[in-house]
């Protein structure tokens, strides 16, 4: 029965001395709690990310807002009713132009902000005892209600009826012949951008207007026959494009570049993924080494692998979850053959998660990042129709006291998660409480509480031994165990759901 239950095993290493911030660059400003994640579930995780944690690599770590130099808040996107804005719109065209006609563009480069490469700490120095990796777990009276695991090892395309903005349905954005996109997207026409003139026919209605009621004070009631009160215009009359419409826009035959994105599971036993490792790699350093300033050995292969490649994360499929299954995914983008960015994501019940986005530096002024978000934001919107829960793109976090970091609030419509209640609120309720204060509670009603806070540390569970026991009968028989304080405080972090799921490693 054991062999049949997927775990989540944690040690948890508190929160100590504070570490360099990869934001203000403060040396000693940032502090967070942290727990080192053998294995993971993925709804574990989920409900953790929604109580403000993030993974680095199998590193699972919360910042401590009130402590923190850059209190960094978790925000997420309402993917299916997000709309595209003038600037998002922009890069979409800017990079079907590049894509048809081969020009970069020129002028300064886009110096896009981007989340540093490591949000959290190392991995700690603390020896994780192997005896956790080959536990053999077994079965307990109090046994927290898990679901099985079902292996995720079968990977299968996603097909679906409308345009595809990115994964593994190997949508080329410039050459290949998609009837879906001929289909979904309105023909090109000839006539004026009607993203520009708006400026005149605003100016024209406001003349239109003015002669109304000057006709109207000339004629008495009524408007004149030869008067149209609000004559519609073309850009009234047509629908505004989709996201996957502009993201899908139908490009000439003799298009300059071919442009393709593949989902391919981290997994070294997944072919693609061992195919274009290397080539991973080699753009992953040169990236960091251009982009962050990184070293030659701050960039190498081994920290490619613990920050993008070791993931905690068990892939799982459910009947009503997507077709691809759940967990770690590169979203690889392919330009004529060759990988020009890698898109890092967590596929988890309701939502996708944004890790990590490098790319090549010579295309640094396609905006990749934005463009990569609209992408992910896409592939939500289509893994939602297979799986109705998942209509979420997280984005990791937002930081409002870094200028430079707030550009994750403009896809919206977006919620930031409350530090003390954990419930989510809309950004534009939360911006005016952050101009005022670093730190601050979301949540305005002040009787309302965490609903999933600790409430019986003793109900937690924990690993002893390779046995899986109550925090409260591991105390019985480790008389004179001083740590109480650091159970307590953990489990106060994960909350009691949490607490009574996931392993905790005692030695």
């Amino acid at each position: 029965m054991a062999g049949n239950k997927s775990y989540t095993i944690v040690e948890y290493f508190g929160g100590g001395d504070g570490y360099r911030c990869g934001y203000c660059k403060n040396e000693k400003g940032n502090f967070s709690h942290g727990m080192w994640s053998h294995t993971m579930t993925v709804q574990d995780y989920q409900d953790l990310i929604d109580r403000g944690w993030r993974r680095s690599g199998k590193y699972v770590y919360k910042p401590i807002l009130k402590k923190t130099c850059c209190p960094q808040y978790t925000i997420r996107c309402h993917a299916l009713k997000f709309q595209p804005s003038k600037s998002h719109k922009k890069i979409l065209k800017k990079m079907n132009k590049f894509l048809s006609q081969g020009e970069l563009p020129k002028g300064q480069v886009d110096g896009e902000p981007m989340d540093s490469a490591c949000e959290g700490p190392l991995e700690p120095s603390k020896v994780c005892s192997s005896e956790v990796k080959c536990a053999a777990i077994s079965d307990m009276k109090e046994e927290a209600g898990e679901r099985p695991t079902i292996p995720g090892d079968k990977k299968k395309e996603v097909v679906d009826a409308a345009p595809v903005g990115s994964e593994t349905s190997k949508k080329d954005t410039s050459s290949a012949p998609n009837a879906r996109t001929a289909a979904g997207a309105p023909k090109p026409g000839m006539g004026a951008d009607p993203s520009r003139p708006p400026c005149r026919k605003a100016k024209d209605l406001r003349k239109e207007r003015r002669l109304q009621k000057e006709q109207m004070r000339h004629h008495g009631d009524g408007v004149p026959s030869s008067v149209t009160p609000t004559q519609p215009t073309p850009a009234q009359n047509s629908q505004p494009k989709t996201l996957e419409e502009l993201i899908n826009e139908s490009l000439p035959d003799d298009s300059s570049h071919s442009l393709e994105v593949r989902l391919v599971p981290v997994n070294f036993e997944d072919p693609q993924f061992k195919a274009s490792y290397e080539q991973s790699v080699a753009l992953y350093a040169r990236y960091q080494m251009a982009i962050h300033g990184d070293s030659p050995s701050d960039c190498c292969e081994s920290e490619f692998r613990r920050f993008l490649c070791d993931s905690p994360l068990e892939p799982e499929s459910a009947p009503d979850g997507p077709e691809v299954g759940y967990g770690s995914f590169h979203q690889q983008y392919w330009l004529d053959g060759r990988i020009v960015a890698v898109g890092v994501i967590d596929i988890l019940p309701t939502c996708v998660s944004s890790v990590y986005l490098y790319y090549h530096p010579e295309f640094a002024s396609l905006s990749l990042g934005s463009y990569s978000a609209l992408r992910e934001i896409t592939f939500t919107r289509q893994l939602q129709k297979q799986s109705p829960k998942l209509s979420y793109y997280y984005l990791g976090f937002y930081i409002h006291s870094c200028p430079k970091m707030r550009y994750k609030g403009q896809y919206r419509p977006s919620d930031l998660l409350c530090p003390e209640t954990y419930v989510w609120l809309p950004i534009e309720r939360c911006i005016p409480l952050l101009e005022k204060s670093r730190y601050t509670r979301f949540n305005q009603d002040p009787d309302e509480g965490d609903a999933r806070a600790l409430k019986d540390v003793g109900r937690a569970l924990v690993l002893h031994r390779r046995t899986v026991m109550p925090y409260a009968a591991y105390s019985r028989k480790r008389r004179g165990s001083s740590d109480e304080s650091e159970v307590q405080q953990y489990a106060g972090l994960v909350g009691q759901d949490c607490a009574e799921r996931i392993l905790l490693y005692r030695s």
